[in-house]
């Protein structure tokens, strides 16, 4: 009998850390759209695609710009010494020759290279834009994942707590019905046993609850070491969207830019023309250096003739260009559709499991229930209370994972469907 007393003690000791940690103070509760608001504010590439928009309209403001004439300031100065008969030829060099002016020059642009270059700023903002959405839906995609991981690994905490509560509730009984000879010893200590692992599986979803929470805040940018309450996460699927959903935008841009980079094309083969008036200072010194102040004003004209056919390569290069984002444009229609179709298979299946896995919890819960009553006249053994325990246990795990692995598909589901 003293050898049981101490190794009922031993047993027992664990059972005095169960409160630890239920007194502290209510932690914040904080939902989904709290970290994806936090990740989105903190993320350094979207601040970078908001850089590149901002760098995109200065470009838009130099085009035009440099519509406008330019004016210009510029001097250059020459001496040539002829030393005994030796030198330049002054007739070519003038010996000494100095000018500084001023010029303007204007180069006549038409409407519709001035309207293609536009084009081409906009297509580039238009991309800059689908990347810094695109970036957004994968962070979002990324947080929601790790929430539901993180949000699973709560709901396993205080599942594991509700057990070990309910151990702790019978623990009292079997103590006293074990000493009134109505069980055996060592079938309370197989009780205790299975008390105990309950007890450190507790510890253990505990420790992978703040793991969890504590990437869950990496991945958020968040510097935060408080415990938090993770809300249920809420969210259903989307309606299906037409085939032109977002991620065909890439290639509708793409489209675009070898239809504005043909007319860049053909606008490189127009003539160009330009003109210029200059004013300022000019002189040889060899005649009245201080008359030679006056002012010239001239054009250029430039007509591509004959280059070798570049024109017709550019187009082929063009050409092959537009045939590569017709394949990905294809392959990605394809593989899009049987994504969406995979998913919702997925989900229906998942739905259809909860009906079957909520009445096999009801009866475990009901048999729980039942030996719980005939463990108080020792009309049951304790070895098929554990078991059913254990069942209800397996049962709540499966209905807890299946319930997770939906919200996860659901929330790959809503990212393609865009």
């Amino acid at each position: 009998m003293e050898h049981f007393k101490k190794t009922l003690l031993i047993l027992l000791f664990p059972i005095l850390l169960i409160n630890i940690g239920e007194a502290q103070v209510h932690p914040v509760a904080q939902d989904l759209e709290f970290f994806v608001g936090q990740a989105i504010k903190f993320s350094p590439l979207a601040k970078d695609y908001n850089n590149q928009l901002l760098m995109n309209k200065i470009d838009s403001m130099r085009l035009k710009a440099g519509y406008l004439p330019q004016l210009t300031a510029s001097s250059t100065g020459l001496y040539a010494p002829v030393i005994k008969g030796y030198g330049y030829d002054e007739a070519l060099t003038n010996s000494h020759t100095l000018d500084a002016l001023l010029t303007m020059n204007y180069g006549i642009v038409g409407n519709g290279i001035k309207q293609n270059q536009q084009k081409t700023i906009r297509l580039q903002a238009d991309s800059i834009r689908y990347a810094s959405k695109l970036s957004e839906l994968d962070l979002r995609k990324a947080i929601t994942d790790q929430y539901i991981t993180a949000y699973a690994s709560q709901l396993q905490v205080e599942f594991n707590l509700d057990i070990v509560r309910l151990l702790k509730t019978e623990e009292s009984l079997l103590k006293e019905l074990t000493r009134s000879n109505a069980y055996k010893q060592t079938e309370y200590l197989t009780f205790l046993v299975t008390y105990q692992q309950q007890q450190l599986q507790l510890k253990q979803a505990e420790l992978q609850y703040k793991v969890d929470v504590a990437s869950l805040n990496y991945l958020s940018g968040i510097n935060d070491t408080t415990t938090v309450v993770l809300k249920e996460p809420i969210f259903n699927p989307v309606k299906p969207l037409s085939q032109e959903g977002f991620f065909l935008r890439r290639f509708e841009i793409d489209s675009l830019k070898t239809v504005n980079d043909r007319k860049a094309v053909d606008n490189s083969y127009k003539p160009k023309a330009g003109v210029y008036v200059n004013g300022g200072y000019n002189s040889s010194f060899l005649l009245q250096p201080y008359r030679n102040f006056g002012t010239s004003a001239g054009f250029t004209i430039s007509i591509p003739i004959y280059d070798g056919h570049q024109r017709k390569m550019q187009y082929s290069k063009l050409d092959l260009q537009a045939q590569t984002s017709s394949y990905y444009r294809n392959y990605f229609l394809n593989q899009h559709k049987q994504q969406l179709d995979m998913l919702q298979q997925q989900i229906r299946e998942t739905d259809s499991m909860f009906k079957q896995i909520e009445a096999q919890i009801k009866f475990t819960r009901s048999l729980i229930e039942v030996d719980s009553k005939l463990l108080r006249t020792g009309d049951v053994k304790i070895a098929d209370f554990v078991i059913a325990i254990n069942n209800y246990m397996s049962s709540q795990n499966l209905l807890r994972q299946t319930n997770i692995n939906r919200l996860k598909l659901i929330n790959q589901l809503n990212y393609w469907n865009r």
